[in-house]
């Protein structure tokens, strides 16, 4: 049986799917399921359009690995059918291991569980189902397979994810500092020494897409209102958590309670995938009417828009500063110093442009010289770049 089918997607236009194992990952239930989760958690209530899925994502990210792999096989580059449909599944379950509000809940539902693991869990389960169909996409996906540079292209500092990840969000954000020349820094991909690189024409494109992630983690991702939205949440899920309250889905109790902690793989992944963000958010509605003043506030405030106020600086927020914060939260709503720490809070947030201590970016020369994109002269990516940029934050009530 032949397999054609094309999905509009709002950024590329249409997306083509041809291959019968491409159709089945993409029809799985646990692919499936990422229509019920946020590419972008809670940044709707700062940027309306920010409902896009990570379904929508993955959609994306499988359409730029199609595009990358017919750029590199045109210049002469082996890469067999089988490695290309494996680097295109792998791609397209590389988030599927994300549970509800995506990095929000990382690791508060599950502590010290990555969504990276739970990805590699799902894809091996998937591959049991399938026959061994997608041994070669798990080994691309965790860098067991000889051809580095497919693995480069899942994640990696020019990965095909952050390419889509910076062009969908600028687009249902409305954000424009995040668009990026994605079309041509896919024709500027090379390989050497069996690693992606860059070739020499797509430095300005590169420097681009480094400002441009830049940007967009200020700008969007790590906007005040959404991180004190997103830290509302977490403190939703402790607060629920300290009074052993029940949410409508049996599922999400699973992990409230830790249960998950008691049983085997099978009971974990099962209930795993029986959760999404209509779970976490109606168990929100149900909880805006619990007694406890607390928990009921915080899902006021997240179901209404009626968040905390959250304040930036330069420097950590001074102890005495958050203490006497405390102190007036806790006599202004008659409660103790420990449960107003649910509604005023310090934390610290960072980002940087271009990290070196991560796999670097390389730029492949016309003389077959290859210099980091940091050492390229006048460059705009340059040591000045290289550091931390650091914020502390404070949130209460206004």
């Amino acid at each position: 049986m032949s397999y054609r089918k094309i999905i509009n997607d709002p950024v590329y236009g249409f997306i083509t799917i041809d291959n019968e194992l491409i159709y089945k990952i993409i029809s799985h239930t646990y692919y499936q399921r990422l229509r019920r989760i946020h590419q972008m958690a809670l940044a709707e209530l700062v940027y309306p359009g920010a409902v896009h899925s990570r379904l929508h994502h993955s959609m994306g990210a499988y359409h730029l690995m199609c595009n990358a792999i017919a750029e590199l096989r045109n210049k002469g580059f082996a890469i067999s059918e089988e490695e290309s449909i494996a680097a295109k599944a792998a791609i397209l379950l590389h988030d599927i291991g994300h549970g509800p509000y995506s990095h929000a809940l990382e690791h508060i539902l599950m502590e010290n569980v990555t969504h990276e693991d739970i990805s590699l869990l799902l894809m091996q389960r998937m591959n049991d189902e399938m026959d061994g169909q997608l041994k070669m996409a798990i080994d691309i996906f965790t860098d067991e397979y000889p051809k580095k540079f497919l693995h480069q292209l899942v994640s990696g500092q020019l990965d095909v994810d952050r390419m889509d990840y910076l062009m969908r969000d600028s687009f249902f954000t409305g954000v424009n500092e995040g668009v990026i020349g994605y079309d041509r820094i896919l024709k500027m991909m090379t390989i050497s020494n069996d690693e992606l690189m860059i070739e020499e024409k797509g430095i300005y494109s590169i420097e681009k897409f480094l400002v441009a992630r830049r940007l967009m983690y200020w700008q969007v991702y790590l906007h005040k209102t959404v991180l004190c939205a997103e830290k509302m949440l977490v403190n939703i899920i402790r607060r629920a958590r300290e009074l052993k309250a029940k949410a409508p889905s049996g599922s999400l109790n699973f992990f409230l309670n830790y249960e998950f902690k008691e049983h085997g793989l099978d009971k974990f992944l099962s209930e795993f995938c029986n959760i999404d963000d209509y779970d976490v958010l109606s168990t929100i509605k149900h909880w805006v009417k619990h007694p406890d003043k607390i928990l009921s506030m915080l899902c006021k405030g997240i179901i209404n828009r009626d968040l905390l106020k959250v304040k930036y600086f330069s420097r950590p927020i001074p102890e005495a500063f958050l203490d006497k914060k405390l102190e007036e939260v806790g006599l202004q709503l008659n409660i103790s110093k420990n449960n107003a720490s649910y509604l005023v809070f310090s934390g610290e947030t960072e980002n940087r442009t271009y990290n070196t201590q991560d796999e670097h970016i390389h730029i492949l020369f016309k003389d077959g010289s290859i210099k980091d994109i940091s050492q390229v002269d006048n460059a705009l990516i340059n040591q000045t770049l290289f550091g931390t940029v650091k914020k502390f934050y404070i949130c209460y009530p206004g």
